[in-house]
């Protein structure tokens, strides 16, 4: 996910990768993976949180993800929902400090 943003940055600059890492990482808190399915529509394939940048690597945190699950009404079929990790956030210092409550992950909302 993060690849297109680290080559949109070295297309334009001349600032070494390991830079560019450190303030991605620094800048971005949560990710929306969006992605387009066979039936050509778009949905959301994962949330994430992007905890840090350490040993070259980026430290994310899945909080949710797409899976396959059984259409009910069209045998055959599929559609996909978002479901749980049961993680927590790491940063939740961070957005409770903002005012946003942060709700433990089993209880969160599950869409589709």
């Amino acid at each position: 996910m993060l690849s297109r943003l680290e080559t949109m940055v070295l297309s334009g600059s001349r600032v070494p990768l390991e830079v560019i890492r450190q303030q991605i990482a620094s800048a971005i808190e949560i990710m929306v993976h969006l992605g387009r399915l066979r039936d050509r529509s778009r949905r959301v394939l994962e949330i994430c949180e992007l905890a840090g940048y350490e040993n070259g690597d980026y430290e994310l945190n899945p909080l949710y993800v797409s899976e396959d699950q059984p259409h009910p009404e069209q045998e055959g079929r599929s559609r996909h929902a978002l479901v749980s990790t049961g993680r927590d956030l790491i940063k939740a210092r961070k957005w409770t400090m903002a005012g946003f409550g942060v709700p433990a992950a089993d209880s969160a909302g599950k869409g589709g």
